[in-house]
Formats: C-alpha cells, structure tokens, sequence
C-alpha cells in the first residue's frame, strides 16, 4: 500500500471530511478509503477521454479499404 501526502484547501478539507462521514460513518481507514474512491473516479475519467479522443481521431483520419470496389450483390452472393 502506498501513502501520498497531498495538501487541501480547508474548506474543500472540511466538505470532503463530512462526506465522508455521512457516506461511510466515522472509523479506522473510512477517510482514507472514501480518498482512493475519488481518485479511482478521476483516473477513470481520464483514461475513458484518452480513449474517445484517439477514436475520434482515427475516424477523422478514415480508412483505406484498397482499390477494390464492391456492390451489395458481390457482398452477400448466395451460392
């Protein structure tokens, strides 16, 4: 397990604290989990805008599909 230091305005300390005690109760390791749940939550949020905005980017590149043209016909030819 890893221990990050971080530094918190005092109100945005104090909201967060009463969250967290409304949400999960008062005890050993409830701030400590309530904080790896929010930064799961932004990582998460991160990783899926990476992911759309690569995709986006793919599309607004396109696709070569080759030289070849095909028809409905050719596609979906019974035999």
């Amino acid at each position: 397990m890893g221990t990050i230091t971080i530094n918190v305005g005092d109100e945005m300390e104090k909201i967060f604290r009463e969250v967290v005690v409304k949400e999960k109760g008062i005890g050993k390791g409830k701030l400590g989990s309530a904080v790896e749940e929010a930064l799961n939550l932004w990582v998460t949020e991160r990783e899926r805008r990476y992911i759309t905005q690569r995709q986006l980017q793919l599309m607004e590149k396109g696709f070569r599909f080759g030289k070849y043209k095909f028809n409905r016909e050719e596609l979906h030819e019974r035999k």
